[in-house]
């Protein structure tokens, strides 16, 4: 749940921030920017990490997390066109229209996307405290998002933010597949190729491009507020799911919301504090909420990062600690039992509809 919350915090100043940019650069090539800086500070932490954890080139487990393979690329190329493409170029399009505190409060719109595709699409299961949970980040957004005198529901800029919010929640679900991935790596992919993409189109559509100075903050914010957010939100995926971690996200536009009045002063409409008890209630909601029952595991190959556990109780040649992280090809029995989980890559098992 941290992982999640600290991937919220992060994510959410980053729409008061970039607003801030926009002064100064297009939003096509703002997206580049904060994309390439988020794909670079990932990647300089993959090497340092690669470097300084030690691997071995005989059958004993590696310490290091899980490398891509060629079925994981498809879903990569997904998040890659959804998240790291489509979203923030619609996003800081929106937002150059838009005033901040609305779009970071329009930003909840993500949770919902990601919850109705986990949900459907993805057939994950999704209890009533998430689904109360999702319904009252909703209305907490509505209610904060009304204001009769602004008129921004039918806003060209609001509509483009609300796209955003779709095809991030697309990339959630992607990203969830390949969850159980180094999460540094799959953010420095994303970040370098969305990235140059992005800033590739600035240039070819003849944007201006900023200063120096400019750059460098737009990658700073990209680092932070987006490679950071991003690994954070992977590693996430792994223990909660999609729908949960997209649901912790109530807290990301909240946390707009209050920076944005800090550098955009305007006094708080009454609505907002309504709005903010209505996320306080959706976060306890998920802090509450306990999924158990009876369930099968099937048999299954892979490789991922993990710990000696009742889900990995595997022998090796070498003794391993329990509690020390080792990465290699093992294998899972059947196994049934019952206890509290969440949609992880180890309980993606079906549900009746009751459940």
């Amino acid at each position: 749940m941290a992982y999640a919350v600290v991937s919220a915090l992060l994510f959410g100043i980053s729409a008061p921030l970039s607003k801030l940019l926009l002064a100064k650069v297009d939003p096509i090539a703002l997206a580049g920017l904060v994309y390439l800086g988020a794909g670079a500070f990932l990647g300089i932490l993959a090497l340092l990490s690669r470097a300084l954890t030690p691997s071995s080139r005989d059958r004993a487990p590696s310490h290091r997390e899980a490398g891509l393979e060629r079925q994981d690329l498809p879903w990569l190329a997904g998040a890659v066109v959804a998240g790291g493409v489509a979203g923030p170029i619609l996003l800081l399009l929106g937002l150059s229209t838009t005033p901040a505190a609305t779009a970071s409060l329009l930003l909840n719109f993500e949770v919902v996307a990601t919850a109705l595709i986990a949900g459907a699409l993805f057939r994950e299961a999704v209890g009533w405290r998430t689904w109360a949970a999702v319904a009252a980040v909703s209305a907490g957004g509505a209610l904060l998002s009304v204001d009769s005198s602004a008129g921004w529901g039918f806003a060209p800029g609001a509509l483009l933010i609300l796209a955003a919010c779709a095809f991030w929640g697309l990339d959630n679900n992607l990203t969830r597949q390949i969850s159980l991935r180094d999460p540094k790596l799959i953010t420095t992919v994303k970040g370098l190729v969305a990235g140059s993409f992005s800033l590739g189109l600035a240039v070819s559509l003849g944007r201006p491009l900023p200063s120096y100075g400019t750059v460098l903050a737009a990658l700073a914010l990209g680092a932070a507020c987006y490679g950071a957010s991003i690994a954070l939100f992977v590693r996430s995926l792994r223990n909660l799911g999609t729908a949960r971690t997209g649901a912790v996200f109530a807290a990301a536009p909240f946390a707009g919301a209050v920076l944005s009045f800090t550098l955009f002063p305007e006094a708080p409409r009454a609505s907002f504090y309504g709005g903010a008890l209505l996320m306080v209630f959706a976060l306890v909601l998920l802090l509450r909420e306990r999924h158990a029952h009876g369930h099968t595991h099937e048999p299954i190959v892979h490789t991922h990062a993990h710990v000696h556990d009742e889900h990995h109780t595997h022998v090796h040649a070498a003794e391993i600690p329990e509690s020390a992280q080792h990465t290699h090809v093992h294998t899972h029995a059947p196994l049934e039992h019952s206890h509290p989980h969440s949609p992880d890559a180890h309980h993606r098992h079906s549900h009746e509809p009751s459940a």
